[in-house]
């Protein structure tokens, strides 16, 4: 018989929680004690174990729901009371071959005949789209749905990565979602269904799992293994059918022994009072893993950014209650500067430290370029010395003015872009690429800005940076960074570049070797900008030594196409427009 798991009371005068994420899903068998739930209160965080041994039957409180103590949030039972979905759970439980001809007698015709009336609904096929262009896979990261779940048409239905971008999938039509057919981490050409979804609620989709086993039992001329085909059908749990509604009267008399539900509010109490339920941590950092559509929805409409978020929930997880926190906490007052003599504090240990994880699909990607440029491209690199003083001087002066009349703060960066994009007009080498024995000259520019993005290493690009003024360049270039870190940039946005500029200064590195961008032929790599005593010549010649804020250009280029003389050409041609430090009149800013 099915047992009722209800939403235990985590502590005095709490009357509601909310359920954060379910750790098991329909059709999953759980043991004893073992956790099946995280639910959250305004208090505490805990994970709610299992009071009885069997198969999840049925959620019915979906993920970031709020509910009442006491409210029931899920069954757990017999695999049986699965009805035609608990086929697969069987098996694996009981894999003797002889209850199954016993139960294929009668009841097995009646169960096979079942899902077809529930079926008659309409169905729509959810695929794998193609996000962006030359993409012919994606990766499912996370099922924001789960099988039984009713999505409106729109609504985020899960989460899929490509080489390019992560994205949330939303739901063509209204409906349940009854078959998920690519699991999670799992990779499918584009075009692949994905998931099927149904207009009424109860329906199975007609997968065409059976056709694989039907083969198996075809050599059985008895009807008796006719069922056995049906019952692996459904690979992912299904919605809860409509024949496990008649086993929910029976139960009722449950809470009259009250001991499996008590026991959860037993285990509970007496966690809390031994300090094991999971509490907020402030001294821990959090760590941006998955965070639900709503509450990343909720962090860009408030600006809040999740990497400066200290997560209150379960492992960290980062909640509503964190998001709302951190935007209503007023900006921090700038610190008196330390005093010289006071020491510097220990390094804090990341909470990585002696852990094992999955490298994500983006840095699986980033690690397969990488290493297919090296072994594809002769890459070398040549660096000169700039003398940036004009451009740090206009900076200083233009920059408040700059920022009133065009919204966007001017960084060093855009005059490093507008030099070597011009550059790129007498020096087409530069910026090709190689096909086989043939090479393509651009006619356009379209340049790759390096970010450090939370999730990893990502280029978005500046299309036909040529035409753009500086002014218009740094604004394309701080709204591509900012869409980068929020995740919210398209697929076309981090596509087509022709030639990258990676800004390593930013971290206060002097200069680097950049690894090829393939299939680009070359990437510029911009060091830190300092100030350091050089020797300089007056208008007369004499030579004198002067304080001048310095900085390193680092190209790597491909050896196959381009030498060091033509390498070496093209940077004096971006030192020569840096050092004159002429860009007034690209700032676009009214006299």
């Amino acid at each position: 018989m099915a047992q009722s798991i209800k939403m235990p009371a985590l502590g005095e005068s709490v009357t509601e929680g909310t359920v954060t994420a379910w750790l098991k899903q329909v059709g999953d068998t759980v043991e004893v004690d073992e956790p099946i739930v995280e639910v959250a209160t305004d208090k505490v965080d805990s994970e709610v174990p299992s009071p009885i041994a069997g198969v999840l039957l049925e959620i019915l409180v979906d993920e970031d729901e709020t509910v009442d103590v006491g409210t029931e949030i899920a069954r757990i039972g017999d695999a049986s009371e699965l009805g035609g979905g608990s086929a697969p759970a069987a098996p694996a439980a009981t894999p003797e071959p002889a209850p199954a001809p016993a139960q294929t007698q009668a009841p097995a015709p009646a169960q096979a005949s079942a899902p077809a009336p529930a079926a008659d609904g309409e169905l729509t096929e959810v695929k794998m789209p193609a996000l962006g262009e030359s993409v012919t896979e994606g990766t499912v990261t996370a099922w924001l749905k789960q099988v039984g779940d009713q999505v409106e048409a729109d609504e985020p239905l899960v989460e899929v990565a490509t080489d390019k971008v992560d994205s949330e999938v939303p739901s063509p039509v209204g409906g349940y979602l009854v078959e998920i057919r690519a699991q999670e981490d799992e990779t499918v050409d584009v075009g692949s269904v994905i998931a099927v979804i149904s207009s009424t609620a109860g329906a199975s989709a007609p997968a065409p799992a059976p056709a694989a086993p039907a083969p198996v039992s075809a050599p059985a001329p008895t009807p008796a293994p006719t069922p056995a085909p049906a019952a692996p059908a459904p690979v992912a749990p299904p919605a809860p059918p409509a024949p496990p509604a008649p086993p929910a009267p029976p139960a009722p008399p449950a809470p009259a022994p009250a001991d499996p539900v008590s026991a959860i509010h037993q285990k509970v109490a007496s966690a809390a009072a031994s300090g094991k339920l999971v509490q907020d941590a402030p001294g821990a950092p959090a760590s941006v893993g998955y965070v639900t559509p709503l509450v990343r929805k909720l962090a860009r409409e408030l600006g809040v950014d999740l990497t400066q978020v200290q997560g209150s929930g379960v492992g960290g997880r980062i909640r509503k209650d964190d998001v709302l926190a951190a935007a209503q906490r007023p900006e921090p007052t700038p610190a008196a500067p330390a005093p010289a003599a006071q020491a510097t504090p220990a390094p804090t240990p990341d909470p990585l430290r002696g852990t094992t994880e999955k490298m994500s699909r983006l840095r699986q990607t980033i690690a397969r370029r990488m290493v297919d440029s090296l072994q594809t491209a002769a890459q070398l690199t040549t660096v000169v010395e700039v003398d940036v003083t004009k451009v740090a001087q206009l900076r200083a002066a233009k920059k408040d003015a700059f920022q009133a009349q065009h919204g966007s703060k001017l960084t060093f960066l855009p005059f490093f872009v507008k030099a070597a994009t011009e550059a790129l007009l007498a020096h087409p080498k530069i910026n090709a690429t190689i096909n086989g024995n043939e090479v393509t000259y651009f006619d356009y520019e379209n340049i790759g800005i390096a970010v450090d993005a939370p999730k990893g290493l990502m280029v978005p690009v500046i299309k036909n940076a040529g035409e753009l003024s500086l002014a218009q360049i740094a604004q394309s270039i701080n709204s591509l960074a900012a869409n980068t870190r929020e995740g919210t940039i398209s697929p076309d946005e981090l596509t087509g570049s022709t030639f990258t500029i990676t800004n390593t200064g930013s971290g206060g590195a002097l200069f680097d070797t950049p690894v090829l961008n393939m299939p680009e032929v070359a990437i510029l790599g911009v060091g830190t900008i300092v100030k350091r005593p050089v020797v300089v010549k007056d208008a007369d010649g004499a030579e004198a030594i002067a304080i001048h804020s310095m900085v390193y250009l680092a190209l790597s280029y491909d050896h196959r196409l381009v030498d060091g003389a033509d390498a070496a050409r093209y940077l004096q041609a971006v030192k020569r427009r840096l050092e004159e430090g002429n860009f007034e009149a690209d700032l676009g800013l009214d006299s």
